[in-house]
């Protein structure tokens, strides 16, 4: 072996070892670096439930103008699952008027919540608190 092979071999050896500890250090500062503020903020908020909150809210607020102000007081929204808004209603009475009025219902709910993207309503029987 010749003494530019030694010194090329070394030089290679040394080229691997020089990334290698680059790319710890680079590992180690990156673990170090200041988080945003927005992603801790956001993080916050879902781990709270605050977002949710504010939707059911909205959600509320929209089925009582969609309903209307005598039927709502009777009915509370509940889940959406799948499109489906599950409506809970005080009486079987309730619960058939609001089937008469399902397609208007409907159309009101896509034109004033068109991410929530509700494609049907079901209607149950049970209390209102």
């Amino acid at each position: 072996m010749t003494l530019n092979d030694e010194r090329s071999a070394r030089a290679a050896d040394y080229a691997i070892d020089f990334a290698a500890r680059r790319q710890r250090e680079e590992r180690r500062t990156y673990a170090r670096r200041p988080k945003k503020i927005a992603d801790v903020i956001a993080q916050l908020i879902t781990q709270r439930g605050y977002g949710r909150i504010q939707a059911n809210e909205e959600l509320a607020d929209v089925w009582a103008a969609a309903a209307g102000e005598p039927l709502a007081s009777f009915s509370r929204p509940g889940k959406i699952r799948r499109g489906t808004l599950e409506i809970t209603v005080t009486n079987s009475t309730i619960m058939q008027e609001f089937t008469f009025q399902k397609q208007n219902i409907l159309a009101t709910l896509g034109q004033k919540l068109p991410d929530a993207k509700i494609r049907n309503l079901r209607f149950r029987v049970g209390t209102i608190t």
